[in-house]
């Protein structure tokens, strides 16, 4: 057994999992405090995350030989997903709060759930219909009010952040099952590679600089792969081989509140009252969603 396998099977997933949403509350800051393009930003924080996962991904390389047409298809498109998903996400949090932008992200669960609907033939109980209903309430309410608050385009930020949201349950349904039979580090491997390709391209297509940014914006993009990527996402993706995923999923209602609190305390900013409101309704109806999906 190596010493991953050693540390893993020793460390309690309800910790990791911890760990894990205070790693990716920190994800909005990071992208206001650099001053890069978005698209730049997002290829390098995949791209880190794929050099610091390599030598842990090599190792379990056997397990992608599993991997056939099928679930290359499936791999491919959770990766062009996911790159979609970066760059209307990042481009969210410039033009609204980072409460809002973060909140409305997380509405994940409640499009996983009607995509499994339409596509796997998963039917929506009425505890689930309810959940979507109240979270979607709740965004419309943060849109509302959108206009009340101190970021420059709050609106199309706030639509920016709910299009990631579905990109974001895209790239879950995706590649869910995958992931039953191919081992986790192989599996994101794949898809971040081809993240990395997809955002590479939209980087070239729009004409920003590739490499020509100073020492801080580096520190910023490896600061992105370490904390959301590999001890944020990834932990996760672990975690739920050990956890039910209606708890992983309500767990990460509390990214929200832990960017919101991170952009008061550096970066200054105080959401508006409604926009708490709105907030707090999305995170009810997240949790009714989660949690009627076991």
């Amino acid at each position: 057994m190596s010493l991953l396998d050693r540390l893993a099977d020793r460390t309690p997933p309800m910790a990791a999992l911890a760990v894990a949403v205070a790693a990716v509350s920190t994800s909005a800051i990071l992208i206001r405090l650099s001053d890069a393009p978005k698209g730049p930003m997002a290829f390098w924080r995949v791209t880190f995350t794929i050099l610091l996962l390599s030598p842990l991904a090599v190792r379990r390389r056997t397990s992608l030989a599993r991997l056939g047409r099928r679930d290359a298809l499936s791999a491919v498109l959770a990766g062009v997903a996911l790159a979609a998903h970066f760059v209307t996400w990042f481009e969210s949090v410039d033009r609204t709060t980072v409460a809002a932008s973060v909140t409305l992200v997380t509405t994940q669960p409640a499009f996983v759930a009607v995509g499994a609907a339409l596509l796997l033939d998963e039917p929506l109980n009425r505890r689930t219909m309810a959940g979507i209903g109240v979270a979607l309430g709740g965004a419309a309410l943060m849109s509302v009010g959108a206009e009340q608050g101190a970021a420059p385009a709050p609106l199309v930020g706030n639509l920016l952040a709910l299009a990631g949201a579905v990109l974001a349950g895209a790239y879950v349904l995706a590649g869910r099952s995958v992931r039953q039979r191919v081992a986790l580090l192989p599996y994101v491997t794949v898809v971040y590679s081809v993240c990395a390709a997809a955002l590479l391209a939209y980087v070239l297509a729009l004409g920003d600089p590739v490499v020509h940014y100073p020492p801080h914006e580096w520190l910023l993009f490896l600061g992105m792969a370490l904390g959301p990527g590999v001890m944020g996402h990834t932990v996760i993706n672990w975690a739920l081989e050990h956890v039910e995923s209606a708890v992983v999923s309500v767990s990460l209602v509390g990214e929200p509140v832990g960017s919101t609190l991170l952009a008061l305390v550096i970066l200054g900013e105080v959401p508006a009252a409604i926009t708490i409101l709105g907030g707090a309704v999305v995170l009810s109806g997240i949790y009714v969603t989660s949690s009627a999906r076991r």
